[in-house]
């Protein structure tokens, strides 16, 4: 019988998506799930506006934001450093892929994570993301040649799925076609992933109202 498969669309820039992690690899092992990891590379500027635009409602809202995600990291024992600038992601999101093809998937997503978060990486410097690769075993010619060539069309492709499928934030998980976005919605995952047929009952006595 094959496993349930669940789909993780993920951002190392991203404070919740970091936070999710622990829970996510719980979920695979005690309910024998298959977490299938993406990247879904935040494109900042596109919702959040220009910075010389944000209004004081919009910052306090992102300082709040932080707040809790410190309030949820801590609890785990992580650290959350407020990012120094605004970052595109590409090179780890591309190192994500090229991890997950060479076998270290797992110790290059919780090194990246933790070093971003850390101040002690720069996710944009294509050099320190290799110095990443290097020290997990990994060949950093072939990660370099892949960043180099077809890394962007394979990435831009799963973004666009992902957008196809309806996600627009991480941490977004898709179950069955059902998409859940957001730590406060795992529980709910898992209670799709013990009873897949509640989704169709929740779902159908939604379009009935």
């Amino acid at each position: 019988m094959a496993r349930p498969r669940v789909r993780v669309y993920t951002d190392y820039k991203s404070p919740f998506a970091y936070i999710a992690n622990k829970r996510l690899f719980e979920i695979e092992q005690d309910l024998g799930v298959e977490l299938e990891w993406r990247p879904y590379t935040l494109r900042i500027p596109e919702f959040m506006g220009a910075v010389e635009e944000r209004t004081p409602h919009f910052w306090r809202k992102v300082r709040y934001s932080y707040m809790d995600a410190r309030r949820l990291a801590n609890a785990q024992g992580l650290t959350i450093r407020g990012p120094r600038r605004i970052y595109n992601g590409f090179h780890a999101s591309a190192g994500m892929l090229f991890a997950q093809r060479n076998g270290f998937f797992r110790p290059y997503h919780d090194t990246v994570f933790r070093k971003f978060w850390n101040h002690e990486l720069d996710i944009d410097e294509l050099p320190e993301m290799s110095a990443v690769i290097a020290s997990l075993g990994g060949s950093v010619a072939d990660y370099e040649a892949y960043v180099r060539g077809d890394a962007r069309a394979e990435h831009d492709r799963i973004v666009d799925e992902a957008e196809d499928l309806g996600v627009f934030g991480v941490p977004t998980m898709v179950f069955n076609g059902e998409l859940f976005w957001g730590t406060d919605r795992i529980d709910m995952l898992v209670e799709r992933i013990k009873n897949p047929e509640s989704a169709a009952a929740a779902l159908g006595s939604r379009h009935r109202k």
